[in-house]
Formats: structure tokens, sequence, C-alpha cells
């Protein structure tokens, strides 16, 4: 039996589609992805892959070298040390990896927290590291071709770029290089190893070490001799050579006049004056007769040494130096008080005031004046001893020197208590009721009422007849 067909309701498959904006996006987003992945992905499908060829031409262009990793993995240092050695010059090398080491070796033999603990290391200080690799190279390059000028020129070169207080030791080790390079120089004719000498002479200066400067500077005047070689400022080398000679003579005689040895620092000075006499500046011969002026002044041999000093007056004159002329004429003065010239003493230092007015020259007025005060208080001439201390005292205040200030203080206050002790003394020695009464107020206030007192007191006596003092 057949039974009837049922009928049933339509359900759909798949949900109706209702919103086609959200779908639409959607699918926008889903191919840019897939338009992404492909282009990340190689398509084994409907293209060719890429040649190999091209794929090694990208590798190179993105991949580092050895040596750039080599900058980013070591010290700079290293990096240096390594190029030196690439290049063949291995006596660069040994020198940079010496001078490294000699400042760490320093910086170990020191005690903790001194000054080389807070510099930073050499090994550390790229700039300085790149100015040694350059001229280090450039000076071995040159050598090898024996070209010495060149190595001489780096070598002074380095020196010249070490400045610092820190580095000085560097410059030093320069100095002493290029001397030994200058002399394989042989078409200057000398020129190199006397500028070398005189380098020298100036490291051995900064040392302590004179006689060894003596000896750089005589060798620096030898090889100028007769030569017209001039430096960047148009001055000879000899004069140069002249002038250096001077100076480490002159401190050679301080050192021998510390030690009392008085007749061979008067000849050491004395070849002082002569080379700089043989210089031709006018202002460093003054300078030299002066100090050997002095010299014979400590031995009491007052005529030659104003001899020395009268010529060191005339070249500060013709210069016109003022302040060279006034310390002559307080020498000069000097000399003229030992031997009892008292009145010629005199006029040279109130030359000394006289030409001590400027305002640049305060210190030099207020040095003259306490000359004068000193001169005429030791002969008893307190008042006019007063007068100028007064005056010194005055200008020391504006010469903002609490040094000078103070003697100022003490010497014009011992010159009024000089100056009181007459009048002090006879009020002592009366002891009268009066006299008495005087000293109790002059001890209460510290002022100069005796000659006030007496003063008063005779007008007093005066108005009253028959009245004893």
């Amino acid at each position: 039996m057949l039974t009837p067909a049922v009928l049933r309701d339509h359900v759909p498959f798949l949900p109706p589609i209702r919103n086609t904006d959200k779908l639409l996006h959607s699918g926008e987003k889903t191919r840019g992805r897939l338009s992404q992945t492909s282009k990340i992905r190689p398509q084994t499908k409907g293209k060719e892959p890429e040649s190999a060829s091209q794929m090694e031409d990208d590798s190179k262009k993105y991949s580092l070298t050895k040596d750039e990793v080599a900058l980013f993995r070591n010290s700079h240092k290293q990096s240096v040390c390594v190029a030196m050695l690439r290049q063949g010059l291995h006596r660069s090398f040994s020198e940079l990896l010496g001078l490294t080491h000699r400042w760490n070796a320093v910086r170990d033999a020191s005690e903790r927290g001194s000054d080389i603990w807070e510099q930073q290391p050499l090994e550390e200080q790229d700039h300085k590291l790149d100015q040694l690799q350059l001229c280090l190279t450039r000076a071995e390059a040159a050598q090898r071709a024996g070209r010495y000028e060149e190595v001489y020129e780096n070598q002074v070169a380095l020196a010249c770029y070490f400045v610092e207080p820190e580095d000085k030791w560097l410059a030093h080790h320069f100095y002493e290089r290029s001397l030994l390079s200058a002399a394989m120089v042989t078409t200057d004719g000398g020129r190199r190893e006397a500028e070398a000498n005189s380098n020298m002479g100036h490291v051995c200066t900064e040392r302590g070490q004179l006689e060894r400067a003596q000896a750089h500077y005589e060798a620096f005047h030898h090889l100028t001799e007769g030569r017209g070689w001039e430096d960047e400022a148009g001055r000879t080398l000899h004069s140069r050579a002249c002038q250096c000679l001077w100076r480490i003579y002159t401190l050679l005689a301080d050192n021998m006049l510390e030690n009392k040895d008085y007749q061979p620092a008067i000849q050491t000075l004395t070849k002082a004056f002569l080379l700089a006499k043989e210089g031709g500046d006018k202002a460093v011969e003054g300078k030299a007769a002066y100090r050997v002026g002095l010299a014979y002044q400590s031995v009491g041999d007052h005529e030659t040494a104003e001899t020395y000093l009268n010529l060191y007056m005339d070249i500060s004159a013709d210069l016109g130096d003022d302040e060279s002329l006034g310390t002559a004429y307080k020498a000069v003065a000097k000399s003229l008080e030992s031997e009892g010239k008292l009145g010629e003493s005199v006029q040279y230092l109130e030359k000394f005031v006289e030409v001590s007015q400027d305002e640049s020259l305060k210190h030099n007025l207020e040095e003259a004046c306490m000359c004068l005060g000193v001169f005429f208080c030791s002969r008893g001439q307190y008042d006019r001893g007063c007068q100028h201390f007064q005056r010194a005292y005055e200008i020391a205040q504006n010469l903002h020197s609490v040094a000078v200030l103070q003697k100022a203080q003490v010497y014009l206050g011992t010159a009024r208590a000089c100056m009181m002790m007459s009048t002090y003394s006879s009020h002592v020695a009366q002891a009268r009721h009066v006299h008495t009464c005087r000293l109790v107020a002059w001890k209460e206030s510290r002022n100069d009422t005796f000659a006030q007192a007496d003063g008063s007191r005779a007008e007093v006596m005066g108005k009253v007849p028959g009245s004893r003092r």
C-alpha cells in the first residue's frame, strides 16, 4: 500500500549571505596575506626559481667581510696592530705595542688612586692609536727607502702631537728617536741634527737634567755657528741657540749660588753673558749683565758689580723698559750703600720711585717706597721712614696681595714705634705723675698723644706765671 508523500521544508546547505561588505573585506585581507606569502616563498608552480648566480649576488650584497666583522669583534688596538702586520711593518707594530706596555707598566707600578689611574689607557684612545699608526708606518716605509728626512719629520710630528701633560712622556720618546734619525740625514748640512739637539735640550731641562741639557744645547750652538738658518718666525737658529745656552748656564749658576759656590757661579754667569751678547738680543743681554752684577754683589765686589749693573741700566734705558730700569736703579743703590755712598744711594732710590709712576708699575712703586723707608729708618730718621712706609702701605692696599700688605703694615708699625721710642723712654725716665698719666693714657688708646700733650702743657704753662714744667 502506497503511503502518501510527506512534504519537507527546504533547508539550505550553506547559511544565507546577509552582509556582503564584511565578506568582501575579509576576502581582500586574505588575498593580501597570500600575496605577501607568495613574495616570501618561492612559487613552485607557474614560475621558474631564481638563478644560482642571482642568489649568490644577493648573498654577497648583504654579507660582511672578515675585516668588517673584525672591526666589531676586536678592539681598535688589535685592528691597528693587524693592519700593520699585514703591511709587513713589524717595527711599527713592535714600537706601538711597546708604548702601550710601557704605559701599563708605569700604571701598575703606581699606587692605586694616583693620577695615572684616573687617566684613560693609551690602548683605549682610538685617535692617538690612529695617529701613531699613521706616522709610524710612514716613518718605517721611509726608513726602508733610505729617506731619513721623512723619518725625522714623522717622528717630530708625533712629538708635537702629544702636547697634553699626561702625554709628555710620549713627546720625549719621539724627540729621542728623532735625534737618532737626524744624525742619519746627510743632505741638509746638519740642520735637522741641530734642531733635534735643541729639542732634546728642552726635554732634558723639563726632566731637570741640566748637565745633559747643557751638552745638547752646546751641540746645537756648535752646529748653527756660521749658518744662516732661520726658523718660521725669521729668527736665526744660532741666535736661538745662544739664548737657550744662556738660559741653561743661568740655571746651573743658580744651583751653584744655592750651594754657596760663588766663584764657579760667577764664571758660569759670565759665560752666559757672553752668549747673550753673541745672540744679539739686547733684552737678554741686559738680563745677563744684571745677573752677573748680582753675583759680584754677593761676594762684596761692588765695583765690578756696578760695571755690569750700569750696563743693564743703559740697555734698559735704550729699550724704554721702565720696569727693568727701576730694577737696575735698586741694585745700583744697594752697591752704593755698601760702599758708604749714602747720598748717591738715596738718589738712585728716588729715581726708582720716579720711573715707577705708571699704573702698571704700582708693585715697583711700592717696593721703591719700602726701600726708601728701610734706608731712612736704618739711620734713625724714623719720621722720613714713616712717610715712605705710609705711602707703601697705601699702594699695597690696591695690589690685592695679602703678603705685600702685611709686610707694609709691619714695617709701618715698627717705624712708628721706633719714632715714639725716644719720647716714651724720656717719660719712663722722669717718672713724674704727669708722665705716668700720659703713659697710662697711651697704653689705653695706643695713639701717639705724647707730642699733643707736650704741646698743650707748654701752652698752659705759658699762661700760668711762675709755673714750673
